[in-house]
């Protein structure tokens, strides 16, 4: 049995511009930024993002979906009710965020290949100044009874410049591997995949320091260590032509997926680090460049034939018998 798991930033997908399910406080802070974003202009964006889900998996769409900068759970029932799945019942594990742009995080999945106890849906939250986006925590359970955790991530952006706002991405990551720790003390040795757009490379500190992400192998499989360790699948695609996301002309690796020990043993839920990828159909790359819908109160107004300024990655998760 086999499962395709995604994660997508679907770049300010936010509800239309008058929106009465919006606080007061969020529509007068968004006021300038969603001019003109109208039943029309949505439905366009979520016509463009359903295309590109409804690709994934030979056609066949995701399993298992974690998307980002989603406005409200509204947003995202109306991107499933656009996917031309007709095989497909997908379900939202979401949570309102304490974010000052109201975008929230979410996790999509396919309610008759995988359950979820409603009692086992966690939002952590992470403080700066303020709170933050949070990581949004959820078990799954299969129909052969075997379970695994999904934690979906939207760190702190670099919004002020890299360095001046590392600190921020430092306590995400610190928050995350407590997160994961307890969590292992409280499941046991549970399968846990953590995806994101994280706002930092692989390499920076913020990953491999704080939320004690590695490309060492064995640093993760190995029962001697005590420390818990992710391994970064991405690692592998590093150096290459495209990578999930292009400032200036230049990729980075922001998107990532990272995988615990107990996802790699080759027992219940587990991933082969090999079957990571990162995914595009035909027009989402255009110039060296994610091709981006915008918004219509953004310089050039909105691209119909645009998406998100972030690619798609995927990875396949096995299921031993």
């Amino acid at each position: 049995m086999a499962y395709y798991m995604a994660w997508w930033n679907l770049e300010n997908l936010f509800d239309t511009e008058h929106s009465p399910e919006r606080p007061r406080w969020l529509q007068d802070k968004l006021a300038s930024e969603l001019q003109g974003w109208s039943e029309a202009v949505l439905a366009k964006k979520i016509r463009q993002l359903a295309h590109v889900i409804s690709a994934m998996n030979d056609q066949q769409g995701p399993d298992i979906l974690g998307v980002c900068e989603v406005e409200s759970k509204s947003v995202v029932n109306k991107l499933i009710n656009q996917l031309n799945l007709p095989q497909r019942n997908y379900a939202v594990v979401h949570a309102n965020t304490q974010d000052q742009r109201g975008i929230d995080v979410a996790i999509i999945y396919d309610k008759k290949r995988i359950t979820v106890e409603r009692d086992t849906v966690f939002n952590h939250v992470v403080l700066k100044r303020n709170a933050t986006r949070d990581i949004l925590q959820a078990t799954f359970k299969t129909l052969r009874g075997n379970e695994f955790v999904v934690m979906a991530n939207h760190w702190p952006s670099r919004r002020g410049g890299k360095e001046s706002s590392a600190p921020y991405r430092m306590m995400a990551g610190e928050t995350l591997a407590y997160w994961h720790q307890r969590t292992l003390a409280v499941k046991g040795e549970i399968p846990i995949f953590v995806m994101g757009d994280f706002n930092d490379e692989p390499f920076d500190i913020s990953l491999e320091n704080y939320a004690l992400s590695t490309r060492t192998l064995k640093q993760v499989t190995s029962t001697r260590v005590t420390n818990p360790y992710l391994f970064n699948l991405m690692w592998p695609l590093l150096g290459h032509s495209t990578a999930t996301h292009s400032f200036n002309k230049s990729w980075g690796m922001l998107d990532q997926i990272l995988v615990n020990r107990a996802a790699l043993k080759r027992e219940g839920i587990y991933c082969l680090p090999q079957d990571i990828t990162i995914f595009h159909t035909e027009g989402m790359i255009k110039n060296n460049a994610p091709v981006r819908f915008s918004r219509p109160a953004s310089r050039g107004g909105v691209n119909e034939e645009g998406f998100s300024d972030h690619l798609p990655i995927a990875v396949t998760l096995q299921e031993s018998l």
